[in-house]
């Protein structure tokens, strides 16, 4: 097994260990993009991530219809009209600082969008593309 294949082995470990654990877990947005990355096996693409976040699945929501075309701004929830946060990182400090709380919304809103989790690497995309955007 080569050293890098040990590492991205450690590191899904870890991951899997992070997004499993009912312990809530300080994390950034950067740690969180390369567990899943590592997990996915695959570079993550902003912009498969923008086309993920802004297109329809099937469903009737898209991540878009809640969280805004580009979420550096407040959305609100598409049928309570509940104010959400803005999304993106860069905007939010709060967003993707704990892997508990990454895990939850994104297994609620994948199911909601997609009607599935999301798998690591759609994670790691829109991610990706999330903090690409900067104020």
């Amino acid at each position: 097994m080569t050293r890098c294949n040990k590492i991205r082995l450690s590191i899904a470990a870890l991951m899997a260990g992070v997004v499993s654990s009912p312990v809530t877990h300080a994390a950034t947005p950067s740690e969180l993009e390369a567990a899943y990355t590592a997990q996915a096996g695959a570079p993550a693409s902003p912009d498969r991530g923008r086309t993920l976040f802004t297109t329809a699945h099937g469903r009737e929501w898209r991540c878009s219809s809640c969280h805004g075309t580009v979420p550096t701004q407040a959305g609100s929830h598409a049928a309570t009209g509940k104010p959400i946060a803005a999304l993106a990182p860069a905007f939010n400090a709060e967003r993707f600082a704990d892997a508990a709380k990454t895990e939850k919304w994104f297994r609620r809103n994948c199911n909601d969008v997609m009607g599935r989790e999301c798998t690591a690497a759609e994670k790691a995309d829109v991610l990706s593309w999330l903090r690409t955007l900067k104020p």
